[in-house]
């Protein structure tokens, strides 16, 4: 009945710790996922500042680059024309165009003066072509030149210098007017035509792919009442559902004041996937160790209930068979003091079968006291100890199983027990106690030395009371204590077998005192003798 409690007791407890480590798992299993998603988000939003910033530089680039490509030659070429004409000599064909050298790992902004001068004289044209690089080299230049000789005074000198600060204002003033018109009409466009879908996919995909984020995405954009803007043209990611709540958004023109707010906002349909993708070998490894656990504790219990049955079988077998034995014992009893009446067998019958018949009675005591240790056994490991309370006097028990004792103890073994002719009323088992005091004297019996002394002090002044067993018999070795209870288990002596029993003895004195709630305590010494205590606990 005991085992069988306990056993439900581990069956129970291995199930409860099976059940707590799965949740544990489960629930760490569940903070991984949450730290794997907030490493997404702080990824995801800063891919997304990323992926703005380029597409805004992406769009400036090729406004610039519009106008780069624009060519001002012409325009230049007539300014400088018309604003040095006046200054020059009707006979002389000049024109002033400004290029860039490479110089010394430099460029050096220069202006390019080609000039044809006709010989009145002999009708001949010579061309000339200088480098000029300020205005103060250009003045001197048409004071080296025919001007000189036309009667270009100081003033046109001077006046060639202002109209020449003038062109150069003039040009800046164009360029400006020119890159203006062309951000005014670039603030005029409308999202669908400023944003390119194509490009802004690609930027997005570039992106992503240097990250660790899902591959797979779909975007939009939105305007300020949070509407999908809708595109002529679409991209194979663009999409005008975004129903995802763990979407990503951000300003798609961060640093743009003039055009409307508009938003990005980017959604991944594998996300869940993504991640349990790189828990894979986490989660692969946690299903195995919870497979090997549900499955070593189905063997563990199957072996339990397995073992569980087997004793419960060879309990029941110990004490059919023990049952069985008592009674050819008693037959066998009652035959020999049949034998030993001198009213069934004569007396001359009787003196010869005398040796015979004591030999046969002596041998059946021996097999009865074995057939009861076995019945002992069985009892043990079937846990029915289930001791009867009541009011005993423990030392009328102590002193009538001295009675017992003194019949069968060595003759040189001598058994000291004071009660100072005092009751001492405790509440127990009669019959399991009296079977304690005998199993302690047996025991002390049996690993006597020459002359042995038994001590038994029963201390009932104080509560709890105590009761001492002490010998001064062969004692045991320190190392083998701990396992002097256990059933079955007998000190080692080598190969000498001279003490008789089964290992029992101990092991139910034990039992007898947890059933009954007291405490037992040994001390001994080998080769000085041995010490039991025990506390009767009410």
């Amino acid at each position: 009945m005991f085992q069988s409690i306990r056993i439900k007791y581990l069956t129970s407890a291995a199930i409860f710790f099976v059940a707590c480590l799965t949740f544990f798992e489960i629930f760490q299993l569940f903070q991984l996922y949450e730290r794997k998603r907030t490493q997404i988000d702080v990824v995801a939003k800063r891919t997304l500042e990323k992926i703005v910033f380029r597409h805004e530089k992406s769009i400036d680039y090729q406004k610039f680059k519009a106008i780069v490509n624009q060519d001002f030659s012409s325009q230049y070429r007539k300014i400088l024309e018309n604003e040095f004409g006046e200054a020059l000599s009707t006979k002389q064909e000049i024109s002033i165009q400004d290029t860039t050298i490479f110089i010394n790992n430099k460029i050096e902004p220069y202006l390019v003066i080609r000039g044809t001068a006709k010989d009145s004289l002999s009708g001949v044209k010579t061309e000339q072509v200088t480098l000029i690089k300020d205005v103060r080299q250009l003045q001197d230049f048409f004071k080296e030149s025919n001007v000189k000789s036309q009667g270009i005074s100081n003033k046109v000198a001077i006046q060639l210098n202002q109209k020449l600060l003038q062109h150069i204002f003039k040009k800046a003033k164009f360029v400006n007017e020119l890159m203006l018109q062309a951000f005014k009409e670039n603030v005029y466009e409308s999202p669908q035509q400023r944003i390119n879908l194509s490009n802004l996919d690609s930027i997005i995909q570039r992106e992503l792919k240097n990250e660790d984020l899902p591959k797979r995405f779909t975007f939009c954009v939105l305007n300020e009442q949070g509407e999908v803007l809708p595109f002529a043209r679409k991209s194979k990611n663009y999409s005008n559902n975004q129903r995802n709540r763990n979407a990503y958004t951000t300003h798609l023109f961060p640093t743009d004041l003039i055009n409307e707010n508009l938003t990005l906002r980017i959604a991944f349909p594998t996300e869940r996937g993504f991640i349990l993708g790189e828990m894979k070998v986490y989660i692969l490894i946690t299903l195995l160790l919870f497979v090997l656990m549900i499955f070593t504790m189905y063997i563990m219990i199957k072996t339990i209930i397995q073992q569980r049955k087997l004793s419960e079988m060879k309990s029941d077998f110990i004490s059919n068979m023990t049952h069985e034995f008592k009674t050819p014992i008693s037959t066998i009893s009652l035959a020999c003091e049949a034998l030993n009446d001198k009213d069934i067998v004569p007396s001359q019958v009787s003196l010869s079968v005398q040796p015979y018949v004591k030999m046969i009675k002596d041998e059946n005591k021996r097999l009865e006291n074995l057939v009861e240790g076995i019945l002992q056994s069985a009892v043990l490991n079937k846990g029915d100890i289930k001791p009867r309370k009541e009011e005993v006097n423990l030392v009328e028990i102590i002193e009538k199983q001295l009675e017992v004792v003194a019949f069968t103890k060595p003759q040189d073994a001598e058994i000291k027990f004071c009660s100072k002719g005092l009751p001492c009323m405790i509440t127990a088992d009669k019959l399991h106690t009296t079977n304690l005091i005998a199993n302690l004297i047996d025991n002390a019996i049996k690993y006597r030395k020459e002359n042995l002394i038994i001590e038994i002090t029963l201390d009932f002044c104080n509560k709890p009371f105590m009761l001492h067993v002490k010998d001064n018999g062969i004692g045991i070795d320190k190392s083998f204590l701990p396992k002097i209870f256990d059933k079955l288990y007998r000190v080692p002596t080598g190969n000498v077998h001279n003490v008789k029993g089964f290992g029992l003895g101990l092991s139910y004195v034990k039992a007898i005192c947890d059933a009954q709630g007291w405490e037992i305590q040994v001390l001994s010494t080998e080769g000085l003798g041995t010490e039991f205590i025990i506390k009767l606990n009410d």
